[in-house]
């Protein structure tokens, strides 16, 4: 088992950051891939913790890489600490699987209020496809957002 994982303060954001520890596999250009000892933040019997440790046992038991930003441009073979904002996974996950279901149910209730089954299953299948529309925005709005990308620490 590798180092715990641990929570930092970042000083210039001042924004609580997750981390958990890796080893470099691979680089491509500005970004490295690593593969992380443990899954989930590490802090599952904390207030905050995302419980993703166990989840990640259950569900994900092979190796765990990653491509993430590697501004200190690690070399292959380097153990580092890979970061992340607070919640930024678990509000990626809400917004990747609610906000499509939400949109299918909005739309087949719209769907069904202009004309009974068919109505239903055009209008569910229009919320689905403007879910998903919603969320490709958000996901290239956050793109270049430092708060919702993995990175190497500093």
């Amino acid at each position: 088992m590798g180092e715990p994982s641990s929570v930092l303060i970042d000083g210039e954001l001042g924004e609580s950051m997750s981390e958990v520890w890796g080893t470099v596999t691979a680089v491509d250009g500005e970004h490295a891939h690593v593969h992380i000892d443990e899954s989930g933040c590490g802090r599952c019997h904390e207030p905050g913790g995302c419980g993703g440790h166990n989840l990640g046992k259950l569900f994900c038991p092979g190796p765990r890489t990653f491509r993430v930003l590697n501004p200190e441009h690690c070399g292959v073979g380097r153990r580092v600490r890979v970061r992340i904002g607070d919640g930024a996974v678990g509000r990626s996950a809400l917004h990747a699987y609610a906000l499509p279901v939400l949109a299918l149910l909005a739309g087949a209730m719209a769907g069904s209020a202009w004309g009974s089954e068919a109505g239903a299953i055009g209008g569910a299948l229009a919320g689905l496809l403007l879910g998903w529309l919603g969320l490709w925005r958000a996901q290239r709005r956050r793109r270049h957002d430092a708060r919702w990308q993995a990175s190497i620490r500093p």
